[in-house]
């Protein structure tokens, strides 16, 4: 996989994945003298792991998607004070709605995370998972 980043002005750059070929602008923040013209890095890496683990989700539990009315998945990430300011602390809630077994849902959220997504198992950080069934926290 290669991407390419082209400096686009100011704190800006763009990039380019040679797998998708899709382009995303990513840009500083105007405290630190970006325009706010695109995501940070850092959150694209957060971004990184929720579709990771979304698509993971599908693919895992397919026999049981026509039960699933909705999956949502909020991270929270917590970066060191010290540079490099790497996420040390990565929490993810997994918000599922529909007739889906919570043994079906569980199982889902502990593969993507222990074995398949390869953005979370790329994180230098400690990585909790939450599942949270029809509202309610298990």
């Amino acid at each position: 996989m290669i991407i390419k980043a082209q400096w686009k002005g100011g704190m800006a750059y763009s990039s380019t994945g040679d797998s998708s070929g899709h382009e995303v602008t990513m840009d500083a923040s105007s405290a630190v003298g970006g325009s706010d013209s695109g995501p940070r890095p850092m959150e694209m890496v957060l971004h990184g792991v929720a579709g990771c683990m979304g698509i993971d989700l599908n693919v895992i539990m397919r026999h049981s998607m026509d039960k699933v009315e909705s999956i949502d998945i909020e991270i929270d990430g917590e970066r060191a004070e010290e540079d490099p300011k790497r996420f040390t602390n990565v929490d993810i809630i997994v918000k599922i709605k529909g007739d889906v077994a919570e043994k079906v849902a569980q199982r889902a959220v502990d593969l993507s995370a222990k074995k398949y997504c390869s953005a979370i198992n790329s994180l230098n950080a400690t990585v909790t998972t939450r599942l949270e069934l029809n509202g309610e926290l298990k």
